[in-house]
């Protein structure tokens, strides 16, 4: 465990910020430069209130912030440790997640589950476009971030398009890519919405957690430049893992 008397100063010095920040920001910097890595566990609230000369509530404020930014969590009797980081999404790009993942140095691939015709259902017809009863390429993929699963996605594409994405590598590129590259597509825009859900069997069993927990469900539909749907979307992301982010602006 990292010494914590380099830590010891007077509360005069930290008197221009909360107390609780001050320690909130010395932990979060010795978390994220690495003094302390993934499940590590922090000092004890006794040994914080010493090395900091602070009330507990002082440090357990301090302690719940770092909680709620999800640095770190709380196991009840044994203390408070460092978790494991949550690989980011930004909604607000137009990215294939291979693609976003690689730019921020994560490792990802995806396992081909199945990939048939079948008729559309309302859902579908709807977001594609297309009349009731249509035929659809349906592809079922499991994607995995650092070799863990992190995602089920089922994708449906109109059939002239699906057979041009069901003979690409889908375990290694990313269908964005293909639809731009290979069906010479010009994507546009992205209609997105997001919820929580619970997680059925067959979600708990192919991503490796426990039914009936709580499960990101993403849908989504991509348009070209003449606004046309080209694709739409469920992808089931598990949430101890993963998170998405947007930046907005008024």
């Amino acid at each position: 465990m990292p010494s914590l008397s380099s830590q010891k100063q007077p509360r005069a010095s930290v008197s221009q910020i909360p107390l609780f920040v001050h320690i909130k920001e010395t932990l979060r910097k010795q978390i994220l430069d690495g003094r302390y890595s993934v499940h590590d566990k922090l000092p004890s609230e006794r040994e914080l209130i010493e090395s900091f000369n602070v009330s507990r509530i002082t440090v357990r404020q301090a302690l719940a912030e770092l909680q709620r930014e999800g640095l770190v969590f709380k196991i009840n009797g044994k203390g408070t440790f460092v978790s494991k980081p949550k690989a980011a999404l930004d909604l607000s790009k137009l990215r294939g997640f291979g693609e976003a993942m690689s730019s921020m140095g994560y490792e990802s691939f995806a396992r081909v589950l199945s990939i048939k015709d079948e008729l559309a259902s309302n859902s579908v017809s709807t977001n594609l476009n297309l009349p009731a009863g249509s035929v659809t390429m349906a592809i079922q993929r499991l994607r995995y971030l650092n070799r863990e699963p992190i995602s089920l996605d089922i994708t449906y594409f109109p059939p002239e398009l699906g057979k041009i994405i069901a003979a690409a590598d889908l375990e290694q590129r990313d269908i964005l890519s293909v639809l731009e590259n290979e069906c010479g597509v010009t994507l546009e825009n992205a209609k997105v919405c997001i919820e929580s859900q619970l997680c059925d069997d067959y979600l708990s069993r192919h991503l490796q957690i426990e039914a009936g927990g709580p499960i990101l469900h993403i849908e989504r539909t991509l348009f070209n430049t003449e606004h046309k749907p080209v694709l739409y979307e469920n992808l089931f992301y598990r949430g101890d893992v993963f998170r998405y982010s947007l930046d907005v602006e008024r």
